[in-house]
């Protein structure tokens, strides 16, 4: 879930398991220019549909109608098959067998149409073909064909609940999401217990990776980008992971320690690179933490990016504004005060101007939306770009290199 998220560049992976192309140009190509009902300014080649939907479902959650023109432009963006491609320049242009179908921009579009409503015909086809993309273990990756991860699995569960399926009855093989994200989730001895791999390493070991585990909970809860407060739920501590709930209990408990250890935060660890905060998957674990109903650390991190996100919120553009609107909603936070900056308002500034908005923190405060998340895919496609390791965040996208 950060399709989790640093906002930058989303990638397309196109072969089995890991292939990425080079990263773009993160400006917009000169000779074209950007589509005036999409949200965010920065080149949409690999995160056009991934951010627009991310916007317009956290519009949906603040009780904001979205511009027509931007509802249209999502809807256009589908491929005749039903699957969705990060970004494409010319809807009008039939889709073919090169155009680069990914399950996280299917996904997100789904969550974010089915929320809006009315869209029941785009949706059942992008579900159609995400069930037609399933792996044999159950799983999805971020590419037709690629070998299953944690972000892009859940981020298609999050779609299908989103869509009025049962997640654990979509099953290819015999097998389902949920045993695809059980084969991913670490024992309870040993380093990360508890938490979730993005995808086994090139020995085949489990490496924790907290963008992952964020977006494991929440697969694991059969849960998207947009949860309410949960109730909260028994299964302290860690214990085999044999079900999706215990599984979900153990990623939750690691996730809160890593978040306590941290100063109700995470970091982020690229190689070579100095540790910093990670904004966007503190967001997402606070989603996955009130998703499960453990208040207290996920109330405490969202105090935290209150007082420290605008400035990574304002660079990282639309995708970033969305994934602090659902971390509020999900601990029932105004949007519209946080920390003093009004996210729903900037949110709105980085696209066509909405429809219609209900009054401050109406609809964001009933929390009487339930559709699941991402899986903030951003910084973890960001980092499949670097690492070779695969796609999505999250979500968003969408992610992390395994150390």
């Amino acid at each position: 879930m950060n399709v989790r998220r640093s906002a930058a560049v989303l990638a397309a992976v196109a072969v089995i398991g890991a292939a990425t192309p080079a990263a773009a140009d993160p400006s917009p190509s000169p000779s074209r220019a950007l589509p005036s009902a999409l949200y965010g300014d920065s080149d949409p080649k690999y995160d056009g549909v991934w951010r627009q939907s991310l916007a317009l479902l956290a519009q949906d959650t603040a009780g904001v109608k979205p511009a027509a023109k931007s509802v249209q432009w999502l809807v256009r963006q589908q491929c005749a098959d039903g699957g969705f491609a990060a970004y494409r320049p010319d809807p009008a242009a039939a889709c073919d067998d090169r155009t680069p179908l990914d399950t996280n921009a299917t996904s997100a579009a789904v969550q974010a149409l089915a929320a809006l409503g009315g869209h029941d015909d785009v949706t059942g086809k992008a579900v159609g073909w995400l069930k037609s993309v399933q792996n044999k273990d159950g799983g999805w990756g971020y590419a037709p064909g690629g070998a299953s991860d944690t972000n892009s699995t859940s981020v298609v569960i999050g779609a299908l609940a989103a869509a009025g399926e049962e997640p654990g009855r979509v099953e290819k093989g015999g097998r389902s999401p949920y045993d695809a994200l059980l084969k991913l989730a670490l024992p309870c001895d040993g380093d990360g217990a508890g938490a979730f791999a993005f995808q086994p390493d090139k020995k085949g070991k489990l490496v924790a990776n907290a963008d992952a585990t964020a977006a494991g909970v929440l697969g694991a809860l059969g849960q998207g980008m947009v949860v309410k407060p949960g109730e909260k739920k028994s299964g302290a501590g860690c214990a085999a992971p044999r079900t999706p709930e215990r599984a979900a209990a153990n990623g939750a408990a690691y996730l809160a320690s890593a978040l306590g250890e941290d100063d109700d935060h995470l970091m982020s660890a690229l190689a070579g690179a100095e540790p910093q905060p990670d904004y966007g998957n503190t967001a997402d674990a606070v989603v996955a933490l009130a998703a499960r109903g453990d208040r207290e650390q996920a109330v405490e991190s969202v105090r935290w990016l209150a007082k420290n996100s605008a400035t990574w919120a304002a660079q990282s553009g639309p995708a970033a504004y969305a994934q602090l609107i659902f971390a509020a909603h999900a601990t029932g936070t105004d949007p519209r005060d946080f920390g003093g900056t009004d996210l729903v308002k900037q949110l709105n500034a980085t696209g066509p101007a909405p429809q219609s908005a209900a009054k401050s923190g109406a609809k964001a405060a009933e929390g009487d939306k339930d559709s699941g998340s991402v899986f903030g895919v951003w910084w973890y496609v960001g980092v499949c770009l670097v690492a070779g390791i695969g796609i999505g965040f999250l979500f968003t996208g969408r992610r992390k290199q395994q150390p």
